[in-house]
């Protein structure tokens, strides 16, 4: 138990003071109990909205950092919580008023304080591109990983198995997601289509851009190594993991605004979430629960591939974050469920992960 606590005795200092600001947000700017408890319970339901979309990205996340150098590790850790926190909760809505309504920052963080449902108009209007972008992006992801021809472990083994007998061609998650973005597109209108398809071809060229540089970063790093030189870096993963958590976050700063159109609400809730997240990353790598569950990572990235979907659908349909949230959370669910079975049926037996 006190092992389990240290990993998240951070989380929930900051998840007081967050709830401390919150009140006294609330009473300074309602003087009512009523009108703060309020606010208080929607801070509550949107860090839980934040927990249960962005699971996932906790194992995802783990997944690249074990591979990390510690001293990255501890960066991503620290700087980059501070750019999941502030930049995407924060910053990210505030840049989104500010191209849309082409008004500069000062101005559009007076929209959010002063005219709250002009500046909820303002972001809701840019989702199909953040559908566009993101759905592409963590499609890839999800994609990638099972398109993999070195994988050995399966998890959902017929449909796994199929997939990976496609991996050895060239660039087929990629022809799929342009299908995706394709057929999605034809569903808007015509200046809609072209945002859309705009903003998916960039999330594909984003994730593509991102794996380049890490490759690179690794072949100088191979030199470094073969040549006797300490190798520390870990900038590719570094950038890798900082666009995915913030297409990840696309969903729950837009999802946000179905409980509340107040930018420093919003911002208490879902940084409460983004920070307990944060925790589980550190859980599952420090206590390397991974490898104690094979199949994990496997529930991990096929709800990333239903989240990209999703994504990509809701520039056309409405699609409740809680069924979002709920798929998610039943496939990870039922991956360390069938971990756990595994588990008991080999007993000892060395367990394999896919890298």
């Amino acid at each position: 138990m006190n092992t389990i606590r240290q990993y998240y005795t951070f989380s929930l200092a900051f998840t007081a003071v967050c709830f401390a600001l919150a009140a006294w947000y609330g009473w300074s700017s309602t003087g009512s109990i009523t009108a703060t408890l309020g606010i208080l319970w929607i801070v509550l339901v949107l860090s839980i909205l934040e927990v249960s979309l962005s699971f996932d990205n906790a194992v995802v996340n783990a997944t690249v950092l074990r591979e990390m150098d510690p001293v990255w590790q501890q960066r991503f850790l620290t700087i980059g919580i501070l750019i999941a926190v502030f930049g995407m909760r924060i910053v990210f809505p505030i840049a989104i008023v500010a191209i849309a309504a082409g008004v500069g920052p000062v101005e559009a963080i007076s929209l959010s304080l002063n005219d709250p449902q002009e500046y909820e108009r303002i972001v809701s209007s840019a989702h199909i591109g953040i559908a566009g972008f993101g759905g592409a992006f963590l499609a890839m992801v999800g994609l990638t990983f099972f398109f993999d021809s070195d994988k050995q472990v399966h998890w959902i083994a017929v449909l796994e198995r199929a997939i990976n007998k496609f991996s050895n061609v060239p660039a087929v998650e990629i022809g799929l997601v342009l299908l995706l973005i394709y057929g999605v597109s034809t569903m808007l209108a015509p200046a809609d289509a072209i945002v859309f398809l705009t903003a998916g071809i960039l999330g594909l060229v984003t994730f593509i851009g991102v794996h380049a540089i890490a490759a690179i970063i690794e072949q100088r790093e191979a030199r470094k190594k073969a040549a006797g030189e300490i190798v520390k870096s870990g900038f590719g993963g570094f950038l890798y993991l900082e666009v995915l958590d913030a297409s990840f976050s696309f969903d729950g700063v837009i999802g946000a605004f179905a409980l509340s159109n107040n930018m420093v609400i919003i911002a208490l809730g879902l940084s409460v979430g983004a920070m307990f997240v944060r925790s589980m990353t550190i859980h599952l790598v420090r206590t390397g629960t991974l490898a104690q569950y094979r199949y994990l990572e496997h529930g991990a990235f096929w709800a990333i591939i239903v989240l990209g979907m999703i994504m990509l659908l809701s520039a056309r349909y409405h699609i409740p974050e809680t069924i979002t949230g709920l798929l998610g959370a039943t496939l990870i669910g039922l991956s360390f469920l069938w971990s756990v079975h595994h588990n008991r049926k080999h007993g000892d037996e060395p367990i394999q992960l896919d890298s």
